[in-house]
């Protein structure tokens, strides 16, 4: 359905919608050559950072202005639509007066809701899509927040960008791939054609074709790849951009799973399968639900002793058994300590809870 979405905006959209370009517009030679190199092949827009927000100054922050003109000149020489990021009003206008065909609004803005408000402010009564990167941290809130922003402007072509979340913990990718989060969007608002940027997730042009398939099997609408000519002399991220040859090679190999089968034996299995989970899951509720049950006697006898409602020693002896016991269930550490701190909370929540109405 996005991608039908996507189409209906004007854009080209063939296997897949694919977005592409350098991660900045460094010189019009540059700019020029990577489009020449995408031009004709399938790609829906070429993508270019023309200002480029920074962790620390000193860096590269971009071209500035020049940099929408060599684009327009890419735009009239090979025919592909144009699009960048936008972080203010400033660049709206920008990148408006130049006509540009796609704008989107970055991490780091999407973070802040003071400056979406003034970038949807920017872009009322115009016709432009825009897609929203989701923020840094894991905060769906945010980015549900900033398309809402966008749509009370009157921005009604409106798609999200999935580019991964921060995290301190040590990984093989730049941002944690966090796929719940894009899953929950697509939840919550079917309607936004989603597409996935691998490049930032990944950090590591290596790495990219991985996420990029993975983001296929879980029905995203598109791509968002960074391509350059000669990545070793980007001026910014230059480890995980793609040569255009490398990137045309990876969408050549993707495989775009359907949501649905055809197959009668195929179906007949899957709602034996899914009759099964079902089940199961009936019985888990209700485990849960006994077990919350017991928690709340629990509480109630800690208020009474005037014991507190966190034990660290036997939470620290919980988490160690249950991940000792899933392990041995074939489940990862990972897992069973979400399930484990997610029960956790909510038993923490009924104590406190039981022991406020006591008080009262």
């Amino acid at each position: 359905m996005g991608k039908d979405v996507i189409k209906a905006w004007g854009f080209p959209v063939d296997r897949v919608f694919l977005a592409a370009g350098p991660c900045s517009a460094e010189s019009e030679l540059q700019v020029l050559e990577t489009a020449r190199a995408l031009a004709g092949k399938g790609v829906g827009f070429f993508r270019a950072g023309i200002w480029k927000p920074r962790t620390r100054p000193g860096s590269f922050e971009g071209v500035g202005l020049k940099g929408l003109g060599w684009m327009d000149r890419a735009r009239s020489e090979t025919g592909l639509k144009i699009g960048t990021e936008v972080a203010d009003p400033s660049h709206v206008e920008a990148c408006l007066e130049y006509g540009l065909d796609v704008l989107w609004v970055g991490a780091r803005t999407t973070t802040n809701p003071f400056s979406v408000q003034a970038i949807a402010d920017a872009l009322r009564g115009t016709d432009v899509p825009v897609f929203v990167k989701n923020p840094m941290s894991a905060d769906i809130g945010l980015w549900i927040g900033a398309i809402e922003r966008l749509a009370n402007a009157g921005v009604t072509k409106l798609g999200a960008i999935h580019r991964g979340v921060s995290s301190s913990l040590e990984m093989r990718y730049r941002n944690a791939p966090a796929w719940k989060m894009p899953i929950e969007l697509m939840r919550r608002m079917p309607e936004v054609p989603i597409i996935c940027d691998p490049s930032h997730i990944c950090g590591k042009a290596d790495l990219v074709p991985t996420i990029a398939q993975e983001a296929m099997d879980l029905l995203f609408d598109g791509l968002m790849v960074e391509v350059h000519p000669n990545p070793p002399a980007a001026l910014s991220d230059a480890s995980q951009q793609l040569t255009p040859e490398r990137f045309f090679s990876m969408v050549g190999q993707l495989q775009l799973p359907h949501e649905q089968s055809d197959s009668a034996v195929f179906m007949n299995r899957m709602s034996a399968l899914r009759e099964a989970v079902d089940e199961l899951d009936s019985k888990m509720l209700e485990l849960l639900g006994s077990r919350m049950e017991i928690v709340e006697e629990m509480g109630r006898l800690k208020t009474q002793q005037n014991v507190s409602t966190l034990q660290p020693h036997r939470w620290q002896a919980i988490l160690e058994d249950r991940v000792r016991k899933g392990l041995a269930l074939e489940l990862s550490e990972d897992f069973v300590l979400q399930v484990m701190q997610s029960i956790h909370e909510e038993a923490i929540r009924r104590q406190e809870a039981d022991r406020v109405d006591g008080a009262g």
